[in-house]
């Protein structure tokens, strides 16, 4: 490893801090990943190198690298232009040096940065600033006498000399480091958040009803409630302000007022006070009130973003149904039911359209398509749509099964989500796969892959337009794109990729490959027939050493000529692996499995120059279940029969349903009436719950009672407590899961893999409106 700059050794302490990790660590990991190897790689095979790091530090040390970065650069540049300027001193360098934010540099840097021409800068040329000066040091002398000998053309009176002054003043104080920090520091922990309605917008902004008078501290307002304040303030409905209450206010005149000393009566602390008084109404106030608007912003699209990543992460390592024929249905009432059947690989083999419901209703030719698909391919699995007609269609479903000859085994019926399934549809990559097929109709068979294998089958979609976040549009776009990649680079390399039958677009997010080797890596299979080693992959146009060693790893060939090719053991360790076989003396192919046998050897004995106790342990544990799935069984939820809108729920019924999605402030659960409830953070468990994630994900199978039934506002509150919650919270439950609220709009059951608030569209589901308005207001 390279010896670390100073600057490289500064940025290495601080993340080590912010990870919980030691500077070495952190140095490593930075020089592995500059070299160009990706996380989930050094995550994986390096861990000798970097100590251990995992994933989700990785994530975060590549993020606050960046920023870090920057902030080292923008700190150099500070300093060189302050030098040129011959500014320069020991002391400035020093606070330049300890600057720990883009703040607290940019602070230091204001009385040195280029401006425009200022009220301060006239001022000077006037002659002012000995006016300035005299006022300072003689707080007893009257202001206006002072000004009296500095009139000129320029200043024809004793009020414009003050006035000159005191912007002279007021401009010392606006770029006065020490005091923009204190107040910053001051107005994080004392203001207060402030929205109020603009007349005449009341009616055009009713879903922000609940902030037309609203107020809370901004040190503690939740992300989600800051990013609906956001919008409301950005469409027009209400004015937002940040500010402290006028007891603050006047705290904060008094920190400006002390910078000058001003404390007596004498007639120029009076005027310095005035001077202060107005510096903060007119430009302090101001510039904090932009700062906090924005660092409020900044927290709040964060929470958003970690948010969505969470709930991707668990969408796409939802459990497969597994390599089972499966017919897909994507429910329409006037176009009809588009039905696809793909075989155990995903292959495409059948496509019909039927018309069970009006204007044609033909109930009775549909079903006898339904059971002619399922007799002609051996149907295992039904995945059906979670959009418009869903319940109808799986009524229609489960009655057709009913029709099946005795002794004829039903295949299992599942809703899944259709989030960004028309997005998929209507892409190049669809049109490129089924360029003959009609586009309503891929569709269907995109939902039919999803129920066999959801990962594979969603990086297909872009993530945002998976819909699984909280006000997922407000947010930073490139953050958020850039956040949801790694989470899918993250998801893919965990659970691992065949590499004789992965599309092109799953290929991609393998460590070290990328769109273009990809799709070289297919058109080789194609032309070549199927990898019967991962050595072979060398063979592939453009696949140098470097990218095989990043991603050869991650791939897996079954039945090949290599047995651990199947397996997570890189094949850097093949030799460790069969180090390990040859001391229990047996077949490889036979051993791989073995765990008895694999338990029995002692870790530390296999360990040399290269490889340390970590890697040693993960190939004994890989050869004890070779290509192992990290994902969950599959199970689904079961509808209650006879429950299939809002109107057959009643308070006190104990119901089935998968978590879609997760939230600060609670869950929402789809039973299967066409609109999600809300399990709220509180009803979550028979304990204090701070995050829902310590409870529940998205495509969690849950048990949950209903608890209050909102028919004419479409409000269900659930709760998962055994003591069935109280009235209160049951209340604010079913407020916050309306959809007059902005809470995700009516549909039918999922599968474990869903997570989408709304159907195919993937637009801004996350938002659940704005905020849900009252989610947390009376927490």
């Amino acid at each position: 490893m390279t010896t670390p700059t100073p600057t490289e050794a500064r940025i290495s302490r601080t993340i080590a801090t912010e990870i919980g990790a030691r500077s070495e660590q952190v140095s490593a990991a930075v020089e592995l990943l500059d070299g160009g190897a990706t996380v989930p790689f050094v995550a994986r095979y390096r861990k000798e190198v970097t100590g251990g790091l995992d994933d989700t530090q990785l994530r975060t040390l590549a993020d606050r690298l960046v920023y870090l970065r920057e902030m080292e650069a923008r700190r150099a540049a500070i300093a060189t232009s302050i030098t040129d300027q011959g500014k320069m001193t020991d002391d400035l360098a020093t606070q330049i040096a300890r600057a720990a934010t883009k703040a607290e540099l940019e602070d230091i840097y204001l009385p040195y940065k280029p401006k425009r021409r200022t009220k301060a800068m006239i001022a000077r040329e006037n002659g002012l600033v000995p006016l300035s000066a005299a006022i300072l040091a003689d707080r007893k002398a009257d202001p206006e006498a002072l000004a009296a000998g500095f009139l000129s053309e320029a200043v024809p009176s004793a009020k414009d000399a003050l006035n000159g002054a005191r912007d002279i003043l007021a401009e010392g104080l606006t770029e006065n480091a020490q005091l923009l920090g204190d107040l910053r520091g001051f107005m994080q922990r004392s203001a207060r958040v402030t929205a109020k309605v603009i007349a005449g917008q009341e009616e055009k902004g009713a879903k922000f009803s609940d902030y037309f008078d609203h107020a809370e501290d901004w040190k503690s307002i939740p992300g989600h409630r800051a990013l609906a304040l956001l919008r409301a303030s950005n469409e027009g409905v209400v004015t937002l302000d940040i500010a402290p209450d006028e007891a603050g206010a006047e705290q904060a005149v008094a920190m400006v007022a002390a910078t000058f000393e001003a404390r007596t009566s004498a007639p120029g602390d009076v005027w310095l006070r005035s001077v202060a008084g107005w510096t903060w109404r007119v430009k302090l106030s101001l510039s904090m009130m932009l700062d906090l608007m924005a660092e409020m912003r900044a927290r709040a699209q964060d929470e958003a973003i970690s948010v969505f990543s969470r709930n991707l992460r668990d969408l796409l390592l939802a459990a497969p149904a597994g390599a089972r024929a499966t017919l897909g249905l994507d429910p329409g009432i006037r176009t009809g039911v588009k039905a696809a059947v793909v075989d155990a690989t995903g292959k495409l083999l059948a496509t019909e359209t039927i018309y069970p419901y009006p204007p044609k209703s033909d109930l009775r030719g549909s079903q006898a398509a339904i059971l002619r698909l399922i007799a002609a391919h051996g149907v295992e699995l039904i995945a059906i749509g979670n959009g418009t007609a869903s319940r109808e269609t799986e009524k229609l479903v489960a009655d057709t099964l009913k029709l099946l000859p005795a002794g004829v085994k039903a295949p299992v019926k599942v809703v899944v989500s259709e989030a960004g399934a028309s997005v998929y549809s209507a892409s190049e990559l669809a049109a490129k796969e089924f360029p003959g097929l009609d586009v309503s109709l891929r569709g269907a068979v995109s939902i039919a892959r999803r129920l066999q294998d959801p990962l594979a089958e969603l990086v297909k979609i872009e993530p945002k337009s998976i819909g699984v976040g909280q006000y997922q549009h407000d947010v930073d776009q490139s953050k958020l794109g850039h956040a949801l990649e790694g989470v899918v680079e993250d998801a893919v390399n965990a659970v691992g990729v065949d590499l004789n039958t992965a599309s092109a677009p799953l290929l991609a997010h393998v460590s070290g490959l990328g769109a273009s080797l990809a799709e070289a890596i297919v058109a080789h299979r194609d032309e070549n027939g199927a990898f019967r080693s991962r050595k072979e992959l060398l063979k592939v146009s453009r696949l140098g050493p470097r990218a095989f060693e990043q991603c050869a790893g991650f791939l897996r060939i079954r039945e090949g000529d290599e047995p651990l090719d199947a397996s997570s053991v890189h094949p850097e360790a093949y030799d460790v692996a069969r180090r390990i076989v040859k001391a229990c003396g047996r077949d490889i192919r036979s051993l791989m499995g073995d765990g008895t046998a694999l338990k029995r050897l002692n870790a530390a004995d296999f360990v040399d120059e290269r490889f340390g106790l970590p890697t040693v342990r993960d190939i004994l544990t890989e050869l004890e279940k070779p290509g192992r799935d990290p994902r969950p069984s599959f199970v689904t939820a079961t509808f209650a029969e006879g429950v299939e809108d809002i109107k057959d729920l009643k308070p006190g019924m104990v119901l089935e349903g998968t978590v879609t999605n997760v939230a600060a402030f609670g869950a929402f659960v789809d039973i299967g009436v066409h609109q999600d409830g809300l399990v709220h953070v509180s009803q979550l468990a028979d304990r204090f719950v701070k995050d829902p994630h310590e409870v529940v994900k998205a495509g969690d199978v849950v048990k949950v009672r209903v608890t209050e039934v909102d028919i004419p506002r479409k409000r269900i509150g659930l709760t998962m407590r055994k003591d069935g919650g109280t009235s209160a919270r049951e209340d604010r439950a079913a407020r916050e899961a309306s959809p007059s609220n902005g809470g995700p709009k009516g549909k039918p059951g999922r599968a474990p893999m869903s997570a989408a608030p709304k159907g195919k569209g993937g637009a801004d589901t996350g938002s659940f409106g704005a905020a849900l308005l009252d989610a947390m207001k009376r927490r």
